[in-house]
């Protein structure tokens, strides 16, 4: 009986590790990036310039449809996320374009890849891309 309860207990105590371990840390956007504006208005030419530039930089890992299932995926260490779910889509447009110029981890920095230009199409593409 002893042996079962150490078992159990050995287990949850793994479990509960292995949780906390697998917890991506939280992105702190600083303040006047959550603020920002797009700048680029919302249109059928924005998304397709944002489509341009999300598929020749991004799908690989994010997939085509952005859920996170690109064929670079699999070698990464952390899940890329699913751009069509709502927490996803209920972040700021300043908070996806500091997160693409700055990059993090294993998120490359694309700050002197990208104009800021292409990095607000992006942004207004993502949008495209709710379930």
């Amino acid at each position: 009986m002893k042996t079962m309860k150490l078992l159990f207990v050995s287990s949850l105590i793994l479990l509960f590790s292995a949780t906390l371990v697998a917890q991506p840390k939280p992105w702190v956007v600083p303040a006047n990036f959550k603020a920002m504006k797009n700048p680029i208005a919302k249109s059928d030419v924005s998304d397709k310039a944002g489509l341009a530039v999300f598929t020749k930089n991004c799908a690989a890992c994010h997939g085509k449809t952005g859920l996170g299932d690109g064929v670079k995926a699999r070698a990464l260490k952390n899940f890329p996320g699913d751009f069509t779910k709502a927490d996803f889509q209920g972040l700021a447009d300043g908070e996806l374009f500091y997160k693409t110029k700055n990059g993090r981890d294993e998120m490359p920095k694309y700050d002197g890849k990208l104009t800021d230009d292409d990095i607000w199409n992006t942004v207004n593409y993502l949008r495209t891309l709710k379930k």
